[in-house]
């Protein structure tokens, strides 16, 4: 039985009493898409691509990843189920477990990077004790989204959304002119060129285990249509901004890493205080995730979930910020099959969602597990963009190895 005093509605759908309009929606879908990670990644498409060759990735990229997770979270807003409470349905009871640990310790480590992320310039640039500011701010980011959950998510996405459009358009303002104007920085030559295929990959492979917890934010909307269409648009808008303060700075200076880009631009404090802000959202939202995810799992509230999750990756930031990255792309390559099994079994069984009981009546759901494998092998094996062979492999893979059940059942029946 769902716990009353849930407001994040780990265990139940969300009552339409509940429901947020556009406006909130944008909001949120903003300041999840505008992601510090994104402008590091924009860094290296700045670095490696012509002018020409970087909007277009940018805009095919952004495209796909808005078109999956909008999917995602129109399923997510047409029920009222988290990400994990979905995957009951096409994953099992305690099958989705799995999905829930995975997407859980994506955000977890997210959170602990955010939090080595921001201490350590902080720390450089005055001194203080890195690891004393990642506990202070381990623990406030972990008070503000444990106590407030959804509504913390809004309230900080209001004010870090405008701050990093101001101080990335500044950025992008100063990177034109340290370049001697616009056309002398379009006409800039990447010194170490990246294929478009590779390109691709970054801008889809850097945001789509976050896309795969679409459901997770915009379950809140009235309208599912409304939410499709939102998150598209935010995709476009956010995630490309981002991947374009990323980039035109890094065009500038010849360096990637945008602390490094801010500092040679004389943005230090600046950067500090807006980049903070953005990490603070960010970490939010993986907290916010990652409590829903262990919360399917343990029966708990996702209230006192995320608290120990942010525990945890505060314990932790450290040696995940030195260690995390492979254990990242190891999950960048199992987490998308997720979603494309939770998208496929909608496709095929949307009736079923009208009731989360529908989902629990089987424990494991062994052909999603199987459809997962096959979509971490075509991610491996197929030429291509990474995460849309991991996608389309699990998606198709479940659709026909659950019709071929079917009919081996009804021909044994």
């Amino acid at each position: 039985m769902a716990n009353a005093k849930d407001h994040n509605f780990s265990q139940e759908a969300v009552p339409q009493s509940a429901k947020r309009g556009i406006i909130s929606l944008t909001f949120i879908m903003l300041s999840l898409t505008f992601f510090s990670a994104s402008m590091w990644a924009g860094g290296t498409l700045g670095t490696g691509l012509s002018f020409k060759n970087f909007f277009f990735a940018l805009f095919i990229g952004n495209l796909l990843l808005g078109i999956y997770s909008a999917t995602l979270g129109y399923i997510g807003a047409k029920t009222g189920f988290s990400t994990h409470l979905l995957a009951r349905f096409s994953f099992g009871l305690k099958g989705s477990w799995l999905p829930s640990f995975l997407l859980a310790g994506t955000q977890i480590g997210w959170f602990g990077v955010g939090l080595a992320m921001f201490a350590f310039p902080v720390s450089k640039a005055t001194g203080i004790n890195e690891y004393l500011l990642i506990g202070l701010f381990g623990f406030l980011m972990t008070v503000t989204v444990a106590f407030e959950g959804i509504k913390a998510l809004l309230y900080l996405s209001i004010i870090a959304v405008p701050a990093i459009g101001i101080l990335g358009c500044y950025s992008v303002w100063v990177a034109v002119n340290d370049a001697g104007g616009l056309h002398a920085l379009i006409n800039i030559t990447p010194s170490q060129p990246l294929s478009f295929a590779t390109a691709l990959t970054i801008v889809v492979g850097s945001f789509i285990s976050a896309g795969t917890l679409t459901a997770d934010f915009v379950r809140f909307g009235k309208r599912a249509r409304h939410v499709f269409i939102i998150t598209i648009i935010c995709f476009l808008l956010g995630n490309s901004l981002m991947f374009i303060f990323g980039a035109a700075g890094a065009a500038s200076v010849g360096q990637a890493d945008i602390s490094d880009v801010m500092i040679a631009q004389g943005l230090l404090i600046p950067a500090i205080i807006v980049l903070g802000l953005n990490i603070w959202t960010t970490n939010d939202n993986a907290l916010y995730a990652s409590g829903l995810g262990m919360s399917n799992i343990t029966g708990l509230s996702s209230k006192t979930m995320s608290m120990l999750n942010g525990l945890i990756g505060t314990l932790c930031a450290v040696w995940l910020y030195n260690n995390f990255v492979d254990w990242l792309t190891f999950l960048s390559t199992a987490i998308p099959p997720i979603g494309g099994v939770i998208i496929a079994d909608y496709m095929m069984n949307r009736k079923r969602y009208q009731a989360l009981a529908n989902g629990s009546r089987q424990q494991i759901n062994w052909v999603a597990i199987i459809a997962v494998v096959i979509g971490i092998i075509c991610a491996k094996y197929l030429p291509g963009v990474v995460p849309i062979n991991s996608v389309l492999g699990s998606a198709i893979s479940y659709i026909i190895i659950t019709l071929i059940e079917r009919k081996m059942r009804l021909t044994r029946g």
